[in-house]
């Protein structure tokens, strides 16, 4: 079991780790420089030229990790182990085609807004639609129709229903990553946080899967969850893959992962969270992400109904930059608000796990 996970983290770590500095080379060669906003922050304007959609390297590194792992170990892919891979290439893909718009084309707004909308919309709905499929013996498909927080709950919402929700969660979460990118480092770090979270919970819920009957600490307490080894299989990859692209991303950044990455990790934490029927907890474990896109909403909310912001500027994290902080300041403590984000959603998910024996 532990083997296939140590072997994607350490396969996802080296290939990002050894990967990267070449692509590096090669969109630095190629001129593909990142567009820095005049209304930014001033002191960003010395990162514009920054070699850009470095998320190729940790996109290609998971994918890679994930099979890798598969062949060392002698196991076949598993239906969400890949649903959740294609979530992420095909958002990745979406934002590969808005940086590549921005900077080869010279347009600053890269793809056009209904365009990138119906690039997400086309690359969820496949997911979602999917994911309903391919049970197996026991009846579990990759998604569930219920709404989750620990587990299932409640009364199913229908297929219909279940694809607006898994929408929304894609569109929101990659809008969150998208605007926590705004700093070197601190999207990558705080998603490391999060796939180490998802290892671990993958790793649980196998263990307390309810197909292992009478080896099960509580039969009462079990884990309805179609793939929980290889979702964690999944989380290893991506945890060593954004490792890796972490050591050249961090301040000073030799590379940005624009919104190849940003849009992709927003997808594939969604597929996770999805796929382990934790979709609300998502929210909590990846607290930085929803709380800065919260800041953004009360910028704009109060400004629109006041005339008056309530942070110096949004992204929250700007706030603090014009605030005078440092950004490798704010870059660590917000990796602690996520640390706390995360150790608190493990808490609650060990608690109501533990709460049903």
């Amino acid at each position: 079991m532990m083997k296939q996970i140590l072997f994607a983290g350490v396969i996802g770590l080296f290939l990002s780790l050894v990967g990267t500095p070449l692509l590096i080379k090669l969109l630095a060669r190629k001129g593909y420089g990142q567009y820095i906003r005049d209304d930014g922050p001033r002191g960003h304007a010395s990162k514009r030229g920054t070699p850009t959609m470095g998320g190729i390297a940790f996109i290609l590194a998971t994918v890679a990790a994930y099979f890798g792992a598969k062949i060392i170990a002698g196991k076949p892919p598993t239906y969400s182990g890949l649903l959740v891979l294609g979530l992420m290439v095909g958002m990745g893909l979406v934002g590969f085609l808005d940086d590549y718009i921005k900077i080869v084309k010279r347009r600053s707004l890269g793809l056009r807004a209904k365009a990138k909308m119906a690039g997400q919309l086309i690359v969820g709905i496949g997911f979602a639609v999917l994911a309903l499929q391919f049970a197996d013996n026991r009846g579990n498909t990759p998604a569930s129709t219920k709404l989750s927080f620990i587990t299932d709950f409640g009364w199913s919402i229908g297929p219909v229903l279940f694809v607006v929700w898994a929408l929304f969660m894609i569109l929101a979460m990659s809008n969150g990553v998208n605007l926590t990118d705004g700093l070197d480092g601190l999207a990558t770090g705080a998603s490391v946080l999060v796939f180490g979270a998802y290892t671990f919970i993958g790793v649980w819920q196998y263990q307390e899967s309810c197909a292992n009957g009478e080896t099960l600490t509580n039969p009462n307490a079990c884990f309805e969850v179609r793939d929980p080894l290889d979702l964690a299989v999944v989380s290893a990859a991506l945890m060593g893959a954004c490792l890796g692209f972490l050591w050249w991303n961090t301040s000073p950044a030799k590379i940005f992962m624009g919104d190849t990455g940003s849009l992709a990790l927003g997808g594939v934490l969604t597929g996770l969270a999805i796929c382990s029927r934790t979709e609300l907890l998502v929210a909590l474990m990846g607290g930085l992400f929803v709380l800065i896109t919260m800041s953004v909403v009360i910028q704009v909310g109060s400004f629109r109904l006041t005339g008056k912001r309530v942070f110096r500027m949004a992204p929250l994290q700007h706030h603090f930059e014009l605030k005078g902080w440092s950004e490798v300041l704010i870059v660590v403590r917000f990796w602690i608000i996520q640390g706390i984000c995360v150790i608190v959603g493990l808490g609650l998910f060990y608690a109501g796990w533990a709460a049903d024996k």
